[in-house]
């Protein structure tokens, strides 16, 4: 048998300066300057809706306790001989898993974010697992199930980790092995110095480690998996998850054999037990540091592109004859949108068409399907993309432009008593669009508008929301991930503490009050133009193409799939004529 750090009776007391132990600590540099520059690289990019959605502070905590792991090990080799004996039984019982709860907790994000993300994709139908049914219950899983999603991840998290490390304490106070003046009578040993050491490195002490990996990588990681396997999402998630579980399944076991099976006692000189842990960590930091880094590079040159496409279609609409030309141009671009759309519902007929490729990336081809039938690409931002606030936003401020009396469109009128009673409706449902889709802490999920058309929005909507919502918790400026983790509890109208959560519910009380103040002078029926206008750009340079994309990619796929019928059928014909004559 092995011990954790390939210590044996033989061993001497020394650093061992082999040049495997030498590769094994260069190795673990390097990785550890890459991994730094990813890390940096999702710092910088924190604001990108692909690292925003995660939860960058929980996902940096985690790989930070699970990589504390991964580099205690890499120095294994040269310093086994000289650590403490006790020092990596500390090292697996503690820092592995906190990093790994705080890991799982972290990715489990990803089915909280789709389900609340539903709610844009089918906005008459209610979220599975409504919570609404425990606000009247009481005790402590009443309590429990009152709470937000990020309270819940915390406290589930807080106590599986104080559990294990709980027991971990005990098995190290019962133990003689680590202590041979103390504990319980006949678990010390005996021997060398080195041989008590290697005894260390191993035996029954070590079980709450063990099971711990076991409950994460084989129970919860597979059960996380299940629920998201009718997920497929553009931000790369959904892939992070498959990649982590299958990951994390053979390291226990191939630990538990490299420590017990003395057929594998051979490696030692090499290859370490814990290094199957840490082959597990690598690919974990890979998918959730690199990832990411990439989704976000691939979504600044998709974005690129974007533009690129309409700058070369506005530069050939210049060259072409006056408006005859921009109005033929509108309409095949039209054309085309209209197949995309149709193909959403149907892949039957002949619903190909390439004409205006590049006229159909363009902002007239976006606002056509917002006005026209925005549901496809609502159910696209929503399922796929996680961003369905955003179309649901121009949908509303769309809906809310039309309704607008037309006395109120004329923004150089003069307000008078009567102009101010028309306002009171309008600016009720202006107050509701930004207490539901912009104010940081209101709003489920944000949209992401700039800081000068925020504070525009807050100066005229801020105080009513405040009367109407209630007081909201402000931003501490000196903490960088504040903003990321605000995604990591949003406001929902079904959770929370029973006495917050009618205030903190949009929806529910929007039905129920009206804002009955002064109307700022600001407002006018241009109030949302530059929030509009922003979220417009960030539509189409980032989820526009993506749907174009993929659904032309289907429309050929189905194209294809007819043709291979049409072609079965026409052999089937010529094989029935062939048995008849």
């Amino acid at each position: 048998m092995g011990s954790e750090l390939g210590v044996t009776g033989d061993s001497k007391s020394q650093a061992n300066l082999s040049p495997v132990s030498v590769w094994w600590i260069c190795y673990g540099c390097i990785w550890t300057f890459f991994l730094c520059l990813g890390i940096a690289y999702m710092v910088i990019h924190r604001n990108s809706p692909t690292i925003r959605i995660r939860g960058l502070g929980l996902m940096l905590s985690s790989i930070f306790f699970l990589h504390l792991y991964f580099w205690s090990v890499q120095f294994g080799l040269c310093m086994g001989n000289v650590m403490p004996g006790d020092a990596m039984f500390w090292f697996m019982g503690v820092w592995l898993p906190v990093g790994l709860s705080l890991f799982y907790a972290s990715n489990a994000r990803f089915l909280h974010i789709a389900r609340l993300q539903k709610k844009y994709a089918y906005p008459c139908s209610r979220l599975p697992g409504d919570s609404s049914k425990f606000r009247r219950q009481s005790g402590l899983m009443g309590r429990f199930h009152r709470l937000d999603y990020s309270s819940k991840s915390f406290l589930v998290v807080g106590v599986l980790m104080f559990v294990q490390i709980g027991l971990s304490v005990l098995m190290y106070l019962i133990s003689r092995k680590y202590h041979p003046s103390w504990g319980i009578p006949g678990t010390e040993v005996t021997g060398t110095p080195m041989e008590m050491k290697a005894e260390q490195g191993r035996g029954w002490e070590w079980w709450p480690g063990i099971v711990s990996q076991f409950v994460w990588c084989w129970i919860i990681a597979p059960i996380t998996l299940w629920k998201a396997r009718d997920i497929h999402d553009t931000q790369g998630w959904r892939t992070q998850t498959i990649a982590c579980v299958i990951a994390g399944l053979p390291a226990t076991p191939l630990w538990l054999a490299a420590i017990y099976a003395d057929g594998m006692a051979y490696m030692q000189s090499v290859w370490l037990p814990p290094q199957w842990i840490c082959v597990s960590i690598l690919v974990i930091e890979i998918f959730t540091i690199f990832l990411p880094c990439f989704e976000v590079w691939k979504r600044q040159s998709l974005r690129q592109d974007t533009l690129d496409a309409i700058a070369q279609w506005e530069a050939r609409n210049k060259s072409s004859s006056g408006e005859g030309g921009e109005a033929k141009s509108l309409a095949s671009g039209s054309t085309a949108v209209e197949s995309i759309l149709s193909a959403w519902k149907s892949t039957k007929g002949s619903i190909r068409s390439d004409a205006s490729g590049e006229s159909i990336l363009t902002m007239g081809a976006l606002e056509y399907v917002l006005e026209r039938n925005p549901a496809p690409l609502q159910e696209f931002s929503a399922l796929r993309e996680f961003s369905g606030e955003n179309i649901a936003f121009l949908t509303a401020v769309a809906e809310w432009k039309h309704s607008l009396p037309v006395a109120l469109r004329d923004t150089t009128a003069i307000r008078d008593d009567k102009v101010q009673e028309l306002m009171r409706e309008p600016f009720n449902r202006a107050l509701h669009i930004y207490a539901e889709y912009v104010s940081p802490g209101h709003a489920e999920f944000p949209v992401n508008v700039s800081h000068q058309v925020l504070r525009k929005l807050e100066r005229i909507f801020e105080k009513p929301t405040l009367l109407l919502y209630g007081e909201r918790e402000e931003p501490e400026p000196a903490t960088p991930f504040k903003e990321t983790f605000d995604l990591d509890s949003p406001i929902t109208p079904d959770t929370g503490d029973s006495e917050k959560g009618l205030k903190n519910s949009v929806r529910e009380i929007r039905n129920l009050v009206q804002y009955w103040g002064d109307i700022p002078e600001e407002f006018d029926a241009s109030i949302f133009d530059e929030s509009e206008g922003s979220i417009k750009y960030l539509v189409l340079t980032n989820t526009w193409p993506k749907f174009i994309k993929i659904h032309r990619s289907s429309i050929s796929s189905a194209a294809t799939l007819e043709a291979g019928v049409n072609v079965v059928g026409l052999n089937d014909e010529r094989s029935e004529k062939s048995a008849r004559t």
